[in-house]
């Protein structure tokens, strides 16, 4: 009798043991719940970029959300490629992101080879759009986008147009622009469409095509003539300058846009998670005040979505260095 009670009680023992052994293993084979340490988003341009400002301004109400911080790491140089090699590079563990904008879809039809292959890079949710801005010399005898392409179609060449350099994103989308309308005007790359905004400003360059940012001040102090914004209406920070379908070019649809992306592989409850927090993120006061203040709409997409954007832009950008015959220097 004591021998099978004893055999009962040991028996008792080794199944607790055995379910304490096992629910231990399972604990240490279960991943950890995402995010239990700091997140790493690299910004592929110096600091003082939009781009920088929308991966800090949404970066900060990511840290409450997740309830880590998030670390925003510039790494400038190569047109972008450096930074966004490093992430693609990275461990897909959920710990490192990418901010960037058009220069990612630029890159891949830009450059025949790159450090990295965009398929390397994957999708999370755009943060922001804003509007391409065409502007003109103050000077310029032709005060209107229709006048001014009327001149260039009858003098080939005569007009001169500004960008940030040889297949920036601001030489392309002029391109594309006088691809559209048949019309040839002579390219002047600068280092940086600062630099071109100046010029335009000097009266040196004929027109130029800039972001919100690059543009806003100038147009403000009357110092470039605003021609034609993109987008389905004015921004309220250009109340006179009209839309390009306004001014008569309605198949003008090029907008800037700037998002988050991750390593290829990142597991898709991690890239799912993020969405679903900058969804949350960029309605916050703050985000708004920031992203409306600087002429520039906070959103957010899908990651399959955003992936149909690059997609469709990298194919176009393809098209428009394709049919001008733009090299990358």
């Amino acid at each position: 009798m004591l021998t099978k009670h004893l055999s009962r009680s040991l028996l008792a023992c080794t199944t607790l043991v055995c379910a304490m052994f096992t629910a231990a293993t399972v604990a240490q084979t279960q991943p950890a719940p995402w995010p239990n340490k700091p997140i790493r988003v690299v910004v592929p341009f110096a600091p003082g970029s939009f781009t920088d400002t929308a991966a800090r301004t949404v970066g900060a109400e990511l840290s409450t959300l997740l309830g880590q911080t998030v670390v925003v790491e510039n790494k400038g140089g190569a047109g972008s490629t450096l930074g966004t090699d490093l992430v693609a590079k990275a461990s897909p563990d959920g710990y490192t992101f990418l901010v960037t904008d058009n220069s990612f879809a630029v890159s891949a039809a830009l450059y025949e080879k790159l450090p990295y292959q965009p398929k390397e890079i994957i999708q999370v949710s755009l943060l922001a759009d804003a509007p391409a801005v065409l502007v003109g010399r103050p000077d310029l005898p032709t005060k209107t986008l229709k006048d001014t392409l009327e001149f260039a179609r009858a003098n080939p060449g005569k007009l001169t147009f500004g960008s940030g350099g040889q297949g920036s994103s601001a030489h392309l989308a002029m391109e594309a622009f006088l691809l559209q309308n048949k019309i040839q005007m002579v390219h002047v790359p600068f280092k940086g469409i600062a630099a071109a905004m100046v010029d335009v400003a000097a009266g040196r360059v004929d027109i130029a095509i800039g972001s919100v940012g690059s543009t806003s001040g100038y147009i403000k102090d009357n110092r470039l003539l605003g021609l034609a914004v993109s987008g389905d209406e004015r921004p309220a920070i250009f109340p006179n300058v009209p839309t390009f379908a306004q001014a008569g070019y309605p198949d003008y649809k090029m907008m800037y846009w700037f998002g988050m992306m991750a390593p290829a592989g990142t597991p898709p409850a991690i890239i799912n998670r993020m969405q679903q927090e900058i969804a949350r993120a960029v309605t916050a006061t703050k985000v708004k005040e920031i992203f409306g203040g600087a002429g520039v709409r906070a959103i957010s997409t899908t990651p399959a979505a955003f992936a149909v954007l690059v997609q469709n832009e990298t194919t176009l950008w393809a098209d428009v260095i394709q049919r001008a015959k733009i090299k990358a220097e």
